[in-house]
């Protein structure tokens, strides 16, 4: 039964120089062409440049059995001879911060994450993004304290143990808390030392890593392979050098979109907003581009309506947000008008549930649908203690056609609250807003009837009528004069002329204007 395998993509992640390469070399007994920086550029430099991929097998366990087709199809059937392999692919990422593109790109087609931590430093800032890119990308993980040689030899154990506190503290309020923590030394003495010293704590591991199961093939001579396997190709009359990275897809399975709309949640450990207009670097797949963004949210009354994570609704309203609404952050000003500068904006500790963005690329990205897209700020100092991971979501649709802004946006239906505020004395001057409702401090509705004259300003017609109270209010009253004398009588009449009322009332105006709407249209709730 040679071949029947189970095979799990393992992430192999850190800072750099926590022993990464080091412990995928002591773990592994098969090695791929790109496997323990075998690029002549990783040597030169001596660090991890590229994803390395190397694996080792054990016996199947006999739980996991059941996820062979032959077993699935008649488990009590006779079996096959040969023992079924559980093949864990080791996955060894880069882990200088420059490189955090091809670390994202890896952490999409792992089933478990190694978190490896250099035992005598602790949590650095590249384990914190890793850590972070774990929370988003897979649903299991080990942390590996390595290089355990180093500490005294009296004082090991006290040591590992202090560590490993200090770890549980920061898993506790991740979705990885109680997750296992190992020590190891994958090359005891260093890089240079000879190979005479075993590594310690590898079998530990190895039986950790049991415990989790997915259905790939890799590194066999096989007719097919689906998405995570790594293949040797062999074709012929073929210069290797005309190749690049790329994707090898079913037919439609992946599209080439211009722009895209996005579910977004932010990641809490970023700081500062997430402001519309904004640039980020999107990775989307493999890929990581610039991208700029427009967040949206749903209307006021269905911000506690529940997330919907594998469509977008094209039929519903959504209001337009100056940055991503969170408990944590003051609603972004940019509008001079002060009402303007509230609407729609959440109310204090209340945001909705879901949240959205147009993301508008720089360059054209090939990706399937409902795929992870992160967002970053990776031309950040690398060398300040702060997490560069933005925000991260589901992509839900693509644009595809490069015209989008003109044959696809004006579907989206997000509009802006606007909010108008005026006096009530005799007129005002707003022409515009003519058939527009509007409400009165002293509790009329009202619509702008007319123009009045030539000088821009309107009518307001009240269906109901003003109140008793409301026609007191707006009755005009002489201005007296304090001094008297000749022509008083000629100066009181100009001043009745003008009259103003005793007390104002104000007036506001309401209405949506549609985002991507090319009439610029004012439009009211019935």
């Amino acid at each position: 039964m040679a071949g029947r395998r189970v095979n799990v993509n393992v992430g192999v992640l850190g800072h750099i120089d926590s022993g990464k390469t080091a412990l995928a070399r002591a773990l592994s007994t098969t090695a791929s062409t790109a496997a323990f920086d075998k690029q002549p550029q990783s040597r030169e430099r001596g660090i991890t440049l590229d994803l390395g991929f190397s694996c080792f097998s054990v016996p199947l366990p006999a739980r996991l059995r059941s996820s062979l087709p032959e077993f699935q199809a008649a488990p009590e059937a006779e079996p096959e001879a040969g023992e079924p392999l559980l093949q864990v692919t080791l996955v060894d990422c880069p882990g200088h911060a420059s490189l955090i593109r091809t670390i994202i790109g890896g952490a999409q087609i792992i089933d478990l994450m190694m978190l490896v931590i250099d035992v005598t430093k602790g949590m650095q800032t590249q384990s914190a993004e890793c850590l972070v890119i774990g929370q988003i990308a897979c649903q299991k993980l080990v942390v590996v304290l390595n290089k355990i040689d180093l500490l005294a030899e009296g004082k090991r154990q006290a040591a590992v143990d202090k560590m490993t506190k200090k770890m549980q503290k920061t898993l506790e309020n991740t979705k990885f808390r109680g997750a296992p923590i190992i020590p190891v030394a994958a090359k005891p003495g260093g890089p240079e030392a000879p190979e005479t010293e075993a590594p310690q704590g590898i079998p530990e591991l190895i039986e950790v890593v049991k415990k989790v199961k997915s259905m790939q093939m890799f590194h066999m001579p096989i007719t097919s392979a689906m998405q995570g396997d790594r293949l040797g190709i062999c074709v012929t009359q073929f210069d290797p050098k005309l190749l690049e990275r790329g994707l090898v897809c079913a037919p439609e399975s992946l599209h080439t979109v211009h722009a895209a709309l996005i579910s977004v949640e932010k990641i809490p450990y970023f700081r500062g907003p997430l402001q519309t207009k904004a640039k980020f670097h999107i990775t989307v797949g493999h890929e990581t581009v610039m991208g700029r963004l427009m967040f949206f949210s749903p209307a006021p009354d269905n911000f506690d309506q529940e997330p919907i994570l594998d469509s977008f609704d094209f039929s519903q309203e959504y209001l337009f947000q100056e940055q991503y609404l969170s408990k944590d952050l003051a609603p972004a000003v940019t509008n001079n008008d002060e009402a303007d500068k509230k609407a729609g904006q959440a109310t204090e500790g209340h945001c909705p549930r879901q949240q959205w963005a147009l993301v508008e690329f720089e360059k054209p990205v090939t990706c399937p649908r409902l795929c992870l897209v992160i967002g970053s700020r990776l031309d950040a100092d690398i060398h300040t203690n702060t997490c560069r991971l933005a925000f991260h979501g589901i992509l839900l649709h693509g644009l595809e056609d490069r015209n989008y802004a003109d044959s696809f946006l004006p579907r989206l239906k997000v509009y802006k609250l606007k909010h108008k505020h005026g006096l009530v004395e005799r007129e005002t001057n707003i022409q515009l807003f003519v058939g527009l409702k509007v409400h009165l401090s002293t509790g009329e509705l009202g619509i702008i009837d007319s123009a009045f004259g030539q000088s821009g300003k309107f009518k307001i017609h009240i269906p109901g009528g003003l109140s008793p109270e409301s026609k007191k209010i707006l009755t005009p009253a002489l201005k007296k004069r304090a001094r008297a004398g000749r022509g008083e009588a000629t100066r009181q009449e100009e001043s009745a002329e003008r009259s103003e009322p005793l007390q104002h009332v104000a007036l506001s105006l309401t209405f949506k204007r549609y985002v991507f709407d090319t009439h610029k249209r004012m439009v009211q709730s019935p």
